[in-house]
């Protein structure tokens, strides 16, 4: 396996790659520029552009310019893309005028995790105290050692599988 990283190395269908542009996908349109779009970053894999319903300024949307529905359906390739210019968004959104005093990176991958539109984006939100976006984790309810133990070596045992 050599200096190959962990992730590069799981398989991806390649039937999950024909995912294609629908008629109807907003973000497909907004990544080919046939739909009105306030562009900050493009490049040959990912668009970046403003949140039309932002919760701060400066919020912005990652996106692949090919169709993909969920995490499942994008090549590693074009998710590493998508984190790295979310990283470089957000040290301009910190470092520039707009002076956010921290950042949240929001992605929802399916309907249970709260996705709207069903082409992956990775949200790249600017926080200032007192901005009131709150995201709500119950604290009161962490499960024991042994059960995230368990959980650890399900997973684990998932990603050996994907590697053989």
């Amino acid at each position: 396996m050599g200096d190959v990283p962990l992730f590069s190395r799981l398989p991806r269908s390649p039937a999950r790659y024909r995912v294609r542009m629908t008629a109807t996908c907003v973000f497909c349109a907004v990544a080919a520029g046939e739909a009105a779009r306030s562009l900050v970053y493009e490049d040959d894999l990912v668009v970046g552009f403003m949140d039309i319903y932002p919760v701060n300024p400066g919020h912005l949307l990652v996106a692949p310019k090919r169709h993909a529905t969920s995490l499942g359906d994008l090549p590693l390739p074009t998710g590493c893309r998508m984190m790295e210019v979310a990283l470089r968004v957000a040290d301009a959104i910190q470092a520039g005028p707009l002076r956010a005093e921290g950042i949240n990176l929001f992605l929802a991958d399916g309907e249970a995790a709260g996705q709207e539109i069903f082409h992956i984006h990775l949200h790249v939100i600017p926080r200032f105290r007192g901005d009131g976006f709150t995201l709500r984790i119950d604290y009161d309810r962490a499960p024991s050692r042994t059960r995230l133990d368990e959980h650890a070596g399900i997973i684990s045992a998932s990603l050996r599988g994907a590697e053989a």
